[in-house]
């Protein structure tokens, strides 16, 4: 699956686009309020990122084993220090409810899916990040 993002940033213009597959969406973050960068910080997408994979992947797999969810709630956190240092100290909490499905059933979930969240575990192993010139 072929996945991009791009910004382009100029005074107090801010234009996201996040694409899967050819299927572009645009996301509205304003610019910062001196007018140029993002209001939103990178290490903000990256929790977000990661919280909206577990959230979908939950759905994903929920609808394999015919449960219905009725509620995902995700909540990531961690912490980042100086410039250029990796972030630490990820943890994120889940909260998943369904109309048909025993709390044992929701933790067997949210276990599975921890275990295969593909964003989760790009950061677990990490992968290389490489300029293209």
């Amino acid at each position: 699956m072929q996945i991009s993002a791009s910004i382009k940033n100029s005074y107090q213009q801010h234009h996201i686009v996040v694409s899967t597959e050819g299927n572009e969406k645009v996301i509205a973050i304003p610019p910062k309020a001196e007018g140029y960068g993002s209001s939103v910080n990178g290490g903000g997408l990256l929790f977000l990122s990661l919280a909206t994979c577990f959230c979908n992947d939950i759905y994903r797999e929920a609808a394999k084993r015919k449960m219905e969810i009725s509620l995902v709630e995700v909540k990531v956190s961690g912490e980042f220090g100086k410039e250029g240092e990796p972030g630490s100290n990820i943890s994120y909490e889940a909260k998943v409810e369904s109309v048909n499905s025993s709390a044992e059933e929701i933790e067997a979930l949210v276990e599975y899916v921890d275990g295969i969240a593909e964003i989760h575990n790009t950061l677990r192993k990490g992968v290389e990040v490489r300029r293209v010139r």
